[in-house]
């Protein structure tokens, strides 16, 4: 692969390729993920990767191969419909209302999102409105 070429990379389609090029450090191994997640019809071969990449992402402060992750697990969300445990527990700690949020909250069965992502898309209920659930709920368990 030409590693040179953010646009050859777009189409890789081999895992390997993509954990060989974190292993030399390559620089455009962002791109590499994004691809994967483009071209691979196997999610759980793409998710280690995107895991991957924001896992050192967020270790070194880069905020491109951050937005570059965040990216693939927007494509592997809207293409596959599915996220596993490790990218929701990295992405937490990304800034709120990037593609992937959106993503995740159109393309992923919302029983499968957590809480946090939920609390960010409906915002917090005001608490008038709480109250008035509660006392439906527990006003007429007793009677009253």
């Amino acid at each position: 692969m030409n590693w040179q070429d953010s646009s050859a990379l777009l189409g890789t389609d081999r895992p390997e390729e993509v954990d060989a090029a974190f292993e030399r450090g390559e620089e455009l191994v962002g791109v590499a993920v994004i691809g994967l997640a483009l071209t691979h019809p196997d999610a759980t071969a793409i998710l280690p990767r995107v895991a991957r990449a924001l896992d050192r992402a967020l270790e070194s402060s880069y905020p491109r191969l951050r937005h570059q992750g965040i990216v693939a697990l927007a494509h592997t969300a809207r293409l596959h419909g599915t996220v596993d445990r490790r990218c929701l527990d990295l992405l937490r700690r990304c800034p709120r209302g990037s593609e992937a949020d959106d993503d995740l909250w159109a393309y992923v069965p919302r029983r499968r999102l957590p809480w946090w992502l939920w609390r960010h898309r409906l915002g917090e209920p005001p608490r008038r409105w709480l109250r008035r659930i509660g006392r439906a709920l527990f006003g007429a368990r007793n009677g009253g």
